[in-house]
């Protein structure tokens, strides 16, 4: 039987058939199925149903930190990604529909409430998607965590790292806060406190405590030494309890130190001299000879081997005023060698002994400047290496640096930034402590007056440490007139190397401490 077949124009002409909606009337395709409209169903079918509106966030006010079921505190900045998923992670019900978009309603960061909207998708009948947005609002209970609970208690801490310099000054622990500030190596510290000859950084985990020496090891010469101390133990389960100490030495040798070194070490050291100066202390000393610019680096390991001490630091410098200059040519980077004619500040006018003197310092000393060098030739040094030297090839006066025209502490146009850190109060009578402590108040102040004015001198130690911009405007002198040559020719620092100031951060003033 042949069948002919029907012209496509005919199917053409024919209509889809149409219902209409239960709901609102209006028609409707009928092949999908439905018995509602899209609209209709987006009114009627809440796919968010079990999701619920609102929700709690725990939040420690001391540390700032936010609760991360079951017991993890974590960061996480307002608006960020990091408390976004936090929030969604909060949320019950949210795994039964699909996540299309999520992102945070402003409040006030005051009101202790965090909005966010979500926009989900989910089947609302069969063969149905519908796409729906809702808010939640999560409510932000403050709590104390764990670790600041036990930050009230006596068992404050788990691991320390006592840092000690034997030496008479506090100059290489003010450098090494700025460097640590810099670095931001502190920020795992529970607590600070100053101690004789150094300072202790107490932290709440072990691996904090290696991380901090680690960051030492690596900006200082120093040697360490572990310890540990048996809390608590548990007898059936076998757990014990450890408190750790580490005890940190700093290398006692600082810049500008007059050092003499042991004959087998200066050999070892490209044969040179051992009568030398502490040119840079980094995570090693760098040693010169001021008479030949001859430089040598020594590891703290090899110092640790055979230590030694310095023979005179920057306290017994003495004043002299340049009388002539006569550069010898050599030049090894910023030091130029020269022949250099000084005398005494305190004879002038008095006699006319003068020294003849080979010094590093050519490319900064002009005649009538004011240098501060070692007086060699009038002091008396207790140190066998000094006394097994020749002296015939020791000279009078060996210069150091070259003495500037200060500004005061008020004229600055830049601060440091500090850290906030309790003093160990010392066991004695009252007037015995009040007098103490104000001796150490005063010896602060000038370290610390010592430190700024090493910083204004070297460029390369500025670069090491992060200097901020004073809001205190220059004061004017007597006459009420401000001193804008009084520095002219002096170490300044210009308004590029400084840091806009933080609203944390804190004057530089050392009695603040």
């Amino acid at each position: 039987m042949n069948y002919t077949p029907l012209d496509p124009s005919v199917y053409q002409n024919q209509q889809a058939a149409t219902v209409l909606c239960c709901n609102c009337g209006v028609p409707m395709d009928g092949s999908s199925g439905l018995v509602m409209c899209y609209d209709c169903i987006k009114l009627t079918v809440d796919i968010t149903e079990g999701i619920p509106r609102e929700s709690n966030l725990s939040f420690c006010r001391n540390c700032e930190r936010f609760l991360q079921p079951p017991g993890q505190w974590i960061r996480a900045e307002l608006e960020s990604r990091e408390l976004l998923a936090l929030c969604l992670r909060r949320l019950k019900g949210l795994n039964k529909v699909r996540l299309v978009d999520a992102s945070f309603i402003w409040t006030e960061p005051h009101s202790r409430r965090i909005r966010v909207k979500l926009a989900v998708q989910g089947e609302a009948m069969a063969n149905t998607i519908v796409q729906q947005t809702f808010e939640v609002e999560y409510v932000v209970v403050a709590m104390q965590c764990a670790d600041c609970a036990r930050s009230y208690t006596t068992n404050t801490w788990r691991a320390t790292v006592q840092i000690r310099q034997k030496v008479p000054h506090k100059r290489t622990f003010l450098y090494l806060e700025q460097l640590i500030l810099k670095h931001n190596a502190h920020v795992d510290t529970i607590n600070i406190q100053e101690a004789k000859d150094g300072l202790d950084f107490f932290y709440g985990q072990k691996n904090h405590a290696a991380k901090m020496l680690d960051f030492l090891n690596s900006v200082v010469p120093i040697r360490s030494k572990k310890s540990e101390e048996l809390i608590s133990q548990d007898t059936h389960t076998g757990a014990s309890t450890y408190k750790f100490s580490f005890s940190v030495e700093i290398v006692p040798i600082c810049r500008d130190d007059l050092v003499v070194l042991p004959k087998k070490l200066a050999k070892s050291l490209g044969n040179i001299t051992q009568f030398v100066l502490c040119s840079k202390v980094s995570n090693t000393l760098q040693f010169m000879d001021p008479i030949t610019l001859q430089t040598a680096d020594l590891s703290a390991s090899v110092y640790w081997r055979n230590a030694f001490d310095s023979l005179a630091d920057v306290s017994q410098l003495v004043e002299f005023i340049v009388l002539d200059v006569d550069p010898t040519g050599q030049r090894k980077g910023k030091y130029v060698l020269a022949d250099i004619t000084v005398a005494r500040a305190a004879d002038l006018g008095v006699n006319d002994q003068v020294f003849y003197v080979r010094s590093h310092l050519g490319a900064l000393c002009h005649p009538g400047d004011s240098v501060m060098g070692y007086y060699i030739a009038n002091s008396n040094y207790n140190s066998d290496l000094f006394d097994s030297l020749n002296m015939e090839h020791i000279p009078d006066v060996v210069l150091v640096k070259k003495q500037y025209i200060r500004k005061t502490r008020k004229n600055r146009n830049w601060k440091l930034k500090r850290m906030a850190r309790e003093h160990k109060e010392i066991e004695a009578s009252q007037d015995y402590t009040s007098r103490q402590q104000k001796q150490e108040q005063e010896r602060a102040e000038r370290d610390y007056e010592a430190f700024l004015q090493e910083l204004e001198e070297d460029s390369e130690m500025r670069q090491t440490v992060n200097l901020y911009k004073s809001s205190a405007a220059p004061a004017p002198d007597a006459d009420g007139e401000m001193d804008d040559d009084e520095n002219e020719n002096g170490p300044h620092i210009d308004i590029d190397e400084l840091l806009d100031e933080l609203d944390e951060m804190t004057l530089d003033d050392p009695n603040a401490q």
